[in-house]
């Protein structure tokens, strides 16, 4: 198959089989799951995850030429969308078995994640399983205290629960990106805090991090008025930085900021 990828789409096709097989290994996948499959390419993961026999597999695809390869590949083993997965709409597909694979376009991961985040009690999942750059995973899953801890860790937290399954050679790539990437597994939470509005959490943790090297100080008494009795309620130390705080206390910020 002759196919030049499309940088514009950020296509790096995955094709060692032996790391394909170990993808879709890497979770339960049975008779009672649905599989949507985010920017499908050229069908060299779906291949893998047919053999698992899933009770439906959706794929979703930009690329209108790869759309066409996916359909005559496959036939009626899969049902083919030719869209873009950040206006994709199509939540009655999904039940809360459903887990969507990923090997996400590099230049709108972050985008696609937090689609899933915002929107989880509309697109229904068990669980996802997404190929980033390691450079963002390793932000996603950064702890605090660390250098790569920043606001994508935080509002990943807030839903998940999330697994690093594995690292991923250049070498398994076509064309073969100039980094690594990394498989992540998300499971959702039994229990997780609440906001009237999602976005205040985002505009909290944009607030502090907009000046990760200073004190949280300036940026709490921006958002709170300089009231006291909610960091001291907090137990928050307004001499400490940004990334010194867990995401329990963004969470807890987020619901205070709504209460004002």
């Amino acid at each position: 198959m002759n196919l030049k990828p499309k940088k514009k789409l950020g296509q790096n096709f995955i094709i060692d089989q032996n790391m394909i097989k170990k993808i879709v290994d890497c979770v339960s996948i049975n008779e009672e799951n649905e599989i949507l499959e985010i920017g499908a390419g050229t069908g060299n993961l779906t291949d893998f995850l047919i053999k698992k026999n899933p009770k439906k597999i959706y794929l979703v695809e930009k690329d209108k030429n790869l759309t066409q390869i996916l359909r005559d590949k496959f036939g009626e083993k899969t049902q083919v969308f030719n869209e873009d997965i950040l206006k994709f709409s199509k939540s009655n597909l999904l039940t809360n078995n459903s887990i969507i694979f990923g090997n996400l376009p590099y230049n709108i991961s972050s985008q696609i994640l937090t689609k899933f985040i915002y929107h989880s009690e509309i697109f229904k999942f068990k669980m996802l399983v997404f190929m980033f750059q390691k450079e963002l995973a390793d932000r996603i899953i950064a702890q605090t205290n660390s250098s790569n801890y920043g606001r994508l860790s935080i509002i990943s937290r807030w839903k998940f629960n999330i697994k690093k399954a594995f690292d991923i050679n250049p070498n398994c790539f076509f064309p073969k990106p100039k980094i690594k990437s990394t498989l992540l597994i998300f499971t959702h939470k039994n229990k997780i805090f609440r906001f009237n509005n999602p976005q205040t959490l985002e505009k909290v943790t944009r607030v502090f991090f907009n000046q990760r090297r200073k004190k949280i100080k300036k940026q709490f008494n921006s958002l709170f008025y300089k009231n006291l009795e909610i960091s001291n309620k907090l137990n928050i130390d307004l001499n400490l930085r940004p990334q010194n705080l867990t995401p329990e206390h963004y969470f807890n910020l987020a619901q205070e900021l709504e209460k004002l």
